[in-house]
């Protein structure tokens, strides 16, 4: 293996491999010399044999496997983990990444609506690891499992959203507690805004989407979105280098978290006294 490579030899499950962070991820362990598994929902397969031919063809060191998994359903994470271990023997480490967005008011929000997005959101997330967590053990591995700002800071029209990022964080810390007796580490990344083609399909279904795109990059310090190359190398950073790191939520979010933000929208108009004077009159008790 040659010189220089951050995780050469080792083998990676990546879910929701085959857009943004998932596929960042996927292509910078492949650069470091990883053996990669990477799965994605059936309807997203064709996409997914493309990218497995094209890192094939690459000329890295690593090695990249396309698998079909829906995540919602239990069989298809067990078979994807056996799958893994058939072939290439052991698992070194698991970054949860698969998930969406999902945007509603508590006014309208079904039950329904609510346990379809913390299946795919956390549930998932939940039983990747519990089926991983065997093989975790035995080479003394880690998890990486992806959240949100939101997790943190809440945001807006998301009620059912938040808490399915906010359980992940609070996984993540049980889990670390529970086997760091066995030498596994469990870790989260929390993204802030990033350019996503997720991003961009949210972005252009508002009228004017560049203000919509501007209004978000004026949310962070750095005056920009982040990019699913830079989590990706959060991830990287995790699994080979952030050998005292457990119970870790990392958030990577720009400077979006510090100092006071706008709340409200402001009202300009004047405000009247509850005398009914008008601006600059002043009235005494």
């Amino acid at each position: 293996m040659a010189a220089g490579l951050r995780y050469p030899g080792k083998v990676v499950i990546v879910t929701g491999g085959t857009s943004g962070i998932g596929l960042a991820t996927v292509r910078e362990f492949v650069r470091q010399g990883a053996t990669v598994v990477f799965c994605t929902k059936p309807s997203e397969a064709e996409r997914g044999r493309a990218i497995e031919r094209e890192l094939q063809c690459s000329g890295c060191p690593g090695k990249a496997c396309f698998r079909i998994c829906d995540v919602c359903k239990e069989d298809d994470i067990k078979r994807l983990i056996q799958v893994t271990l058939e072939h290439y023997g052991c698992l070194d480490c698991l970054v949860n990444n698969a998930g969406a967005f999902h945007e509603n008011k508590i006014d309208d929000v079904t039950a329904q609506d609510f346990w379809n997005v913390m299946k795919l959101n956390t549930v998932s997330v939940l039983l990747a690891s519990k089926y991983a967590l065997p093989y975790l053990r035995e080479t003394r591995g880690n998890i990486i499992n992806i959240a949100c700002i939101t997790a943190t800071t809440g945001a807006k029209n998301t009620v059912a959203y938040c808490p399915s990022k906010g359980a992940v964080v609070a996984m993540t810390k049980a889990l670390a507690i529970d086997e760091s007796k066995y030498g596994v580490r469990v870790n989260s990344i929390s993204p802030g805004q990033c350019w996503t083609p997720s991003w961009v399909k949210y972005a252009n279904q508002f009228p004017n989407p560049e203000a919509k795109i501007q209004e978000f990059k004026s949310f962070q310090l750095m005056g920009r979105m982040g990019t699913p190359e830079e989590v990706a190398l959060a991830v990287l950073f995790l699994a080979a280098d952030g050998t005292f790191c457990t119970g870790l939520d990392l958030h990577i979010f720009g400077g979006a978290d510090v100092g006071f933000g706008v709340k409200n929208e402001v009202d300009l108009e004047p405000c009247p006294s509850r005398s009914g004077n008008s601006k600059g009159s002043s009235s005494k008790e």
